[in-house]
C-alpha cells in the first residue's frame, strides 16, 4: 500500500466527520538536493467538515501529526494540512 492510501485510511478512521483528500506535491520539489520528485514525501491533506460544526484546528493538527509519526520516520518530509 502506498503512503497516500495508508494515511487516508488512518485519517478516515479518526476523522469520520470529514471528507479527506490527500495530494502528492513531491514532484514540485524535484531537483532540490538531488530529489527526483517521487516517493510521496511532500503531501497536502485537505479536511472538509461534512457537519459544518466548529472544530479546534490545533487539536486536529496535533492528532494528525501523532497519527503520522511512523510516516515521518519512514520518509515523509513535508506535510501541509488545510481544514475547511
Amino acid at each position: 500500500m502506498n503512503r497516500k492510501k495508508r494515511i487516508k485510511n488512518l485519517l478516515l478512521n479518526e476523522f469520520k466527520e470529514f471528507s479527506i483528500e490527500i495530494i502528492d506535491n513531491s514532484k514540485l520539489h524535484a531537483g532540490h538536493n538531488n530529489f527526483d520528485g517521487s516517493k510521496e514525501t511532500h503531501l497536502q491533506i485537505l479536511l472538509k467538515n461534512k457537519l459544518m460544526k466548529k472544530n479546534n484546528r490545533l487539536i486536529i493538527h496535533r492528532k494528525i501529526n501523532e497519527l503520522l509519526e511512523y510516516e515521518f520516520k519512514s520518509g515523509l518530509h513535508s506535510l501541509e494540512i488545510k481544514i475547511i
